[in-house]
């Protein structure tokens, strides 16, 4: 701050700018711009409580995340047109198995589908498409691939979303518990159990679910999402639900162990905390140590984890669904990787890498927030 004698050139300005006098020796270079601009005591910022280069950090900081995730989408763009165009196999011969059809009308079948253009044509007229969110016609469905696949989000976002949910709150319960508890029969216990899921290939465990559960004991049924015949919304609700059951228990098994595992690891890393030390001298009880210092703390790497897993988990359903004939997005890239159907396994893998791209940018933006060392 400057003396009365030398002023500086953001403590003089508020005075001249309201009186509408021009300050006296440095005009207007010393007026109200110096002070708003440099955020200093008694300017506009200030009075208006805007911390100006903190805000700048901040801008900075999300227009990076913004430009690293869209080349990331422009690359996984890119990436989906040119790497199903050399996988093996023939659309058109595909389509046209096990049917008697002339030379005329294969080479008219590639041109409907526009295979008969030039790659650099076709890649064009592909990434126009894609600005207007026009993924092309489905070779085998003869529909719009954008209709597909909205018909198909419904059930894979029921599926993984409830997955993701259940699997969060069992992994973040056990390795709460598993921590606070380190070395005892239950930690060992969870601990085994967790890694031995988390190991497992997720359509074997499906398999197996189908073969002990549906086919041998005939709890649950073996696919679908509903019976048919079911009427009411009730009904179907439940219908739906007892379809459900399998899919989740192999999605749950898969994945809460990575929960549980950041959970407990990260609790271990705040047990040795000088402040929990300070809270049990305080005389508070182990259980409000635990809820109210150690948890909300030991959550941060795992909210991270859980934006993470939330787009992992929508391309990773693609083998349950299979497994279990879910009508989803996955069972649907699933038919169109047999074919080939290029506009529906290039869109589904735009969307699935998009899906990671998005919750990865989310988890940047939102981890600012929930920790204050990375807004410092």
């Amino acid at each position: 701050m400057g003396s009365p004698s030398t002023p500086a050139a953001g403590d003089t300005p508020a005075a001249p700018a309201r009186s509408g006098v021009p300050a006296s020796g440095g005009g207007t270079r010393s007026g109200p711009g110096d002070g708003a601009a440099t955020g200093t005591a008694g300017g506009p910022d200030a009075r208006r409580g805007i911390d100006r280069p903190r805000t700048l950090r901040l801008l900075r900081y999300v227009s990076g995340r913004l430009l690293t995730a869209a080349v990331s989408l422009f690359a996984v763009v890119v990436t989906s047109f040119f790497l199903f165009r050399i996988l093996p196999g023939d659309p058109v011969r595909a389509l046209t198995q096990d049917r008697a059809v002339t030379v005329e009308q294969m080479e008219a079948m590639r041109r409907e589908f526009g295979l008969d253009q030039p790659l650099w044509q076709q890649f064009i007229d592909y990434c126009l498409g894609m600005l207007r969110f026009d993924f092309g016609v489905s070779y085998q469905y003869r529909v719009p691939v954008t209709d597909l696949l909205l018909d198909r989000l419904g059930p894979t976002v029921l599926l993984a979303g409830t997955g993701t949910l259940i699997a969060a709150v069992i992994g973040l319960a056990l390795g709460t518990g598993s921590a606070w508890r380190r070395g005892s029969v239950m930690d060992r216990a969870n601990t085994g159990v967790a890694l031995t899921l988390w190991s497992v290939p997720s359509f074997w465990l499906g398999l197996l679910l189908i073969v002990a559960l549906s086919s041998g004991a005939g709890l649950f049924p073996t696919s679908g999402m509903m019976s048919p015949g079911v009427t009411g919304t009730f009904n179907a609700a439940v219908d739906v639900a007892h379809h459900m059951v399998l899919p989740l228990a192999t999605m749950v098994a898969v994945v809460y162990a990575q929960y549980m595992m950041v959970m407990r690891s990260s609790l271990l890393d705040e047990m040795g905390s000088d402040y929990l030390t300070t809270a049990r001298a305080k005389g508070l009880r182990d259980a409000l140590v635990l809820r109210r210092h150690a948890v909300p703390n030991a959550l941060l790497p795992t909210v991270t984890l859980i934006f993470l897993e939330l787009g992992r988990v929508l391309g990773g359903v693609i083998l349950v669904e299979t497994v279990f004939a879910w009508p989803g997005l996955g069972s649907l890239f699933y038919s169109g990787l047999k074919v080939p159907d290029l506009p529906i396994v290039q869109a589904l893998f735009v969307v699935f890498a998009g899906a990671v791209i998005i919750m990865n940018l989310l988890a940047d933006l939102v981890y600012p927030l929930l920790d204050p060392r990375v807004r410092s």
